[in-house]
């Protein structure tokens, strides 16, 4: 009887671990962007991001829709995808969803807001395609999505992406001006702080590397640029994303600041961590073929 009632608890025990150590490993993938060689047999059908003003909610209040979507012709053992959101250069929000055997991703929020701000928002779209013996292959894509929210009480509430009337290419100037001013001074800041000789680099704000999707880094090829934003990804949602998603919510961190090296050699990512101090990530650049 004795025996019997041990070795049920060991059963027991044994079974809680299994459990325990199953969970463990649905969070580790689920809370992981892994950047692996690209597969040149699948590609994304459609992605985008888009910003939208819906409608003042009165007290000085509007509504933004912030969507962010990704499509494939068919069922992939992973998708995951991410985006972040910028009001005139500080931190708004985060959005993440991760599927299994899935092959469309739609992320969306509605927010409330007031007073005239300019939104960007850069989404990363990724996924995994595992096949027999272990070969794991994966796909990136970004995209992207801004507005101008001109809130006055001078005049109606509107939007705009590109100035298309003298006034609002007065507003967009002027909250233009008024962000780069902030980030400026605090990118300078982080820069001195790390000691980084800064004539070694190009700088990238991070809403604008979407730019190497299709312009490759001096002095690399486009599939060599490809990697290394995979890659840089898999950094930022590590060192970056999960810990500040992990928050109730942002302290409005100021918007990172990636640095290239010009010899291709490295990159250096500077941005301010849940806590709001300067964290620096440093990565070696994968260019191999």
């Amino acid at each position: 009887m004795i025996k019997s009632r041990k070795v049920h608890i060991i059963t027991c025990l044994l079974m809680m671990l299994a459990v325990i150590l199953l969970l463990l490993s649905q969070r580790t993938a689920e809370e992981t962007i892994k950047y692996f060689p690209p597969d040149s047999s699948i590609s994304f059908s459609a992605v985008g991001t888009n910003l939208n003003l819906l409608k003042e909610t009165g007290n000085d209040q509007y509504m933004v829709k912030w969507i962010a979507t990704s499509s494939l012709d068919k069922e992939i053992y992973l998708r995951q995808d991410v985006s972040l959101l910028y009001m005139d250069g500080r931190l708004k929000g985060m959005k993440g969803l991760w599927k299994e055997s899935e092959k469309d991703i739609d992320l969306e929020v509605v927010f409330e807001e007031s007073d005239s701000s300019h939104f960007q928002a850069i989404s990363f779209h990724h996924g995994e395609i595992h096949y027999p013996n272990d070969e794991i292959k994966s796909i990136h894509q970004m995209s992207d999505d801004h507005l101008y929210v001109i809130d006055s009480p001078h005049t109606a509430l509107e939007s705009f992406r590109e100035p298309n009337s003298h006034m609002q290419l007065e507003w967009k100037e002027t909250i233009d001006k008024t962000t780069s001013q902030q980030l400026q001074f605090a990118w300078k800041e982080w820069i001195d702080a790390a000691n980084i000789e800064i004539n070694d680099y190009d700088l990238y704000p991070l809403t604008s590397i979407i730019q190497l999707q299709e312009k490759p880094i001096n002095g690399l090829t486009q599939e060599q640029t490809d990697r290394i934003i995979g890659q840089l990804w898999e950094g930022l949602y590590k060192n970056y994303i999960l810990p500040i998603a992990n928050q109730s919510e942002t302290n409005n961190q100021i918007m990172p600041l990636i640095l290239i090296n010009k010899n291709n050699d490295h990159l250096i990512v500077l941005f301010n961590n849940e806590a709001n101090q300067l964290e620096t990530l440093y990565q070696q650049l994968s260019i191999q073929n």
